[in-house]
């Protein structure tokens, strides 16, 4: 049974990783290997794997058949279609997941995408979960970054079943068409509660906590203070999961044989473990529907089930067989949730628990039992964290030793309980309700100070899969039961992830990386023991910016904890939007700007003329000569990089006026091999003259993808192909690496959207 689960999903696996599906047709064959499973005990080891890869292509293909087509994008429609999530409200606008029912064009109507998630941007209306809308709406097929290291928003969309995204168009046909159903019942009691929450505690993060706790809604979160929990390990309590729905089964189940046991006639009736059992999973699943359904309430749900129908039957099986029960309930379910790091996450967890305590007998003393639980837990997600790129704190046992009990045994107790009282009666229940969010206001707070403590995190980098590989084993060593001799020996298996770093160029080579960060520009050089940032992309919202969502996760992914200069070409937010998201994470040596007045950061100006060298690699300011004449875009830094004779160009945004100013002052130096289309591709750049003077063999152009300003323009991508460029554009491509070498040689771009291509990604597809 688990051998046979893990093949199975090995195989569901394996479809995940494909960048193109095989046709659908090759499910046809799966009735056929159900039978040869069935009928031929001996081949079930080989069956299992190719059943899962079939189950997960069938699965993909449905998924994939539901989708918008790309003649309406960027079209007023007409949907007519329900709000099936809570609604994500902040100051600039209300967003939520929206099933379409219906959708037309000029009167006609086209195939529904399914779920899209909508903004409304202006002057939204209150938005009530399972009520029926008539909108006039812009929609895009999904479309996020794809950046080395990078959260990958399109799969994350896939998963959710979102087919579409885009925002609400102002106009007299947007109306509410029906009042709410049955069917969003559960949605509209879960908004219901968090507008009581909110409008009840005094403290936004408090309530916002609080909102986590009891019905899952984590988007009043700060990220900041996301980070703060990822950092010390402890995001896993506020975010409603396998350890919370424990929390209210257990309650539940203790509760519940008490009070049963407590009556003769009951007993007789009714064994008092079986009817706590019962109750563990009412209230799991009334846990589970205050959290929508939410995937990780799914897993946890079904693990519940599993264990207490075990029970209930009397058939009682052995653990591990009875998690991977659960495991292949889950992945038949849902065969995307392997996408989830959750997922991992908590399987791994309980395995680890179950393989850490197996062959130990004798006394229990709870106190050390639950710091082995706590170590074994630890020790098992480390490899899994740092081979998918996330945080790793090694205060986590020790923090989580005191947590895990305060939230089981307190906080989460105290908020369920409050919940029923704001009902039954408010006076009681708004102080129970203030003082358990202030109690979570103090406990993020002492997460800060432990934080600070140094070594506090470690993040994964880019390391090959043979370096991950011992360090799983070692885990399963270090755990393994006593009779196995020379346990302390797993301690070596990790040698090589400690060992080992990412690759930085040698010496005389510069490596130049484009990140794809939408409307907005952001570029990395290294070199062999340096760092250049030119930019750090656009700020989005308050709470999103390019410089935490994709500059950051690419420095941690390359190895990088200090920048040696940062160059910010010009105060625009699309050029210093993401400085926020950065500067408190990254050491930072030095500072240059066109504009430093506008920078928030303390910097210096750069002037033409400055000039360094790295490693055997030569960078020099050409712009701008005279401050005090350039203002706005044309006061960007121009910069060039020479690697043996080979160049670079990144002129920021600078306009038509300083490319005149460039081809006379310094015309010579304007020649480049590889150039970023100034000013994202607009007409107000890019002259006839201009891309003569620079010729390059490369022009990328940094833009966002179907941006509002129609970047780049077709003229200006005309002028630089007439120069024998080929033309790069981020937006299509992802992030886009280049190699000077030392030997003069130049290497072929390396396209991030190529390289991570999964089935769920759009197609790429270049500029003409």
């Amino acid at each position: 049974m688990v051998t046979g689960t893990l093949l199975f999903v090995v195989g569901v696996l394996a479809v995940q990783w494909q960048a193109q599906l095989p046709s659908v047709w090759w499910v046809i064959i799966l009735p056929l290997l159900l039978a040869l499973f069935y009928f031929v005990p001996r081949l079930r080891m080989v069956l299992a794997s190719f059943m899962g890869f079939l189950w997960a292509l069938l699965h993909a293909q449905l998924m994939l058949s539901h989708g918008l087509s790309p003649e309406l994008e960027g079209r007023d429609l007409y949907l007519e279609g329900v709000v099936v999530s809570l609604p994500e409200e902040t100051k600039e606008r209300t967003r939520f997941l929206f099933q379409v029912e219906k959708l037309l064009l000029d009167g006609v109507e086209h195939a529904s995408p399914g779920r899209v998630r909508l903004g409304w941007y202006r002057n939204a209306p209150r938005i009530i979960a399972g009520e029926r809308w008539g909108l006039v709406v812009r929609l895009k097929q999904p479309h996020g970054f794809i950046n080395p290291g990078g959260f990958d928003y399109e799969g994350w969309l896939f998963q959710q079943g979102v087919r579409a995204t885009g925002y609400v168009r102002t106009s007299e046909e947007n109306r509410v068409l029906g009042q709410i159903g049955w069917s969003g019942g559960i949605q509209r009691w879960r908004q219901e509660i968090r507008e009581k929450i909110n409008a009840l505690v005094s403290d936004a993060d408090g309530a916002a906590l609080v909102n986590a706790l009891v019905i899952g809604d984590r988007a009043g979160i700060k990220p900041e203070h996301w980070q703060l929990f990822a950092a010390t390990g402890t995001n896993h309590l506020v975010a409603i999961s396998g350890l919370h729905i424990g929390i209210m089964s257990g309650l539940a189940f203790f509760l519940m044989r008490r009070l049963w046991a407590s009556s003769e006639t009951l007993t007789l009736i009714f064994p008092a473990p079986h009817a706590a059992v019962i109750a563990a999973m009412v209230a799991a699943t009334v846990y589970a529907a205050m959290a929508g359904f939410a995937i990780p309430t799914q897993r946890a749900l079904i693990m519940l089930m599993v264990f207490s129908l075990g029970f209930l039957l009397r058939r009682p099986s052995r653990p591990f067989r009875t998690l991977a029960m659960a495991l292949l309930l889950v992945v038949i379910l849902d065969p995307l949730v392997v996408l989830s790091a959750g997922f991992w996450l908590s399987f791994v967890a309980v395995a680890a628990i179950l393989y850490g305590f197996a062959g130990r007998i004798g006394k229990i003393i709870w106190i050390k039992q639950w710091g082995r639980v706590q170590w074994l837990v630890a020790l098992a997600l480390a490899p899994v964290l740092l081979s998918l790129s996330l945080q790793v704190s090694p205060l986590a046992p020790l923090v989580n030793l005191l947590a895990v009990p305060l939230f089981s045994f307190i906080l989460v107790p105290l908020c369920m309980l409050s919940i029923p009282l704001l009902y039954l009666y408010e006076p009681l229940g708004v102080p129970l309700l203030e003082f358990t969010a202030r109690l979570l206001i103090t406990g993020m707070d002492g997460l800060g100070y432990i934080h600070e403590l140094p070594f506090s995190s470690w993040f994964g980098s880019d390391l090959p899969i043979w370096v991950w590989l011992p360090a799983f084993l070692g885990v399963v060593l270090l755990l393994s039961p006593p009779a196995i001799p020379a346990r302390w020996l797993g301690m070596l298996f990790f040698a090589p992830l400690f060992a080992m770093r990412p690759d930085f160029p040698a010496p005389g080579v510069a490596r130049v990386s484009v990140l794809d960060v939408g409307q907005g520009l952001a570029v990395a050089i290294r070199t062999h023991r340096h760092t250049l940032l030119y930019d750090l992309g656009p700020k989005f919202s308050e709470s999103f910016n390019a410089g935490s969502a994709v500059v950051l996760p690419w420095l941690r992914h390359a190895g990088i904890s200090q920048v040696d200069l940062l160059i910010l070409s010009n105060g625009d937010m699309d050029h210093q939007g993401g400085l926020t998201g950065v500067l408190d994470q990254v050491g930072i040596d030095a500072i240059l700007s066109g504009e430093p007045r506008r920078v928030r950061a303390k910097s210096e100006l750069c002037r033409a003329g400055m000039s360094w060298d790295w490693d055997g690699v030569n960078f020099r300011l050409l712009h701008p000569s005279d401050p005090k004449l350039w203002k706005g875009n044309n006061s960007s830094c121009v910069l060039q990089v020479e690697v043996a004779g080979r160049r670079i160009l990144i002129p920021g945004d600078i306009h038509k006026e300083v490319e005149r100013s460039l081809i006379t002052t310094s015309r010579e130096q304007l020649q480049s091999d590889l150039v970023l289309i100034p000013h994202h591709g607009s007409r107000s750049s890019s002259t006839v003259e201009f891309t003569q003077e620079v010729a390059p063999d490369y022009a990328i152009v940094s833009a966002g993808y179907r941006n509002r300003y129609g970047f780049p323009h077709p003229d200006v991508l005309r002028r630089w192909r007439e120069t024998g460029a080929t033309v790069l554009n981020t937006a299509e491509l992802g992030a886009i690496d280049i190699v000077l070498a030392a030997d003069g040689t130049i290497s072929d771009p390396i396209f991030s959207r190529l390289q991570q291509q999964r089935y769920w990604h759009r197609p790429i597809i270049q500029d003409k």
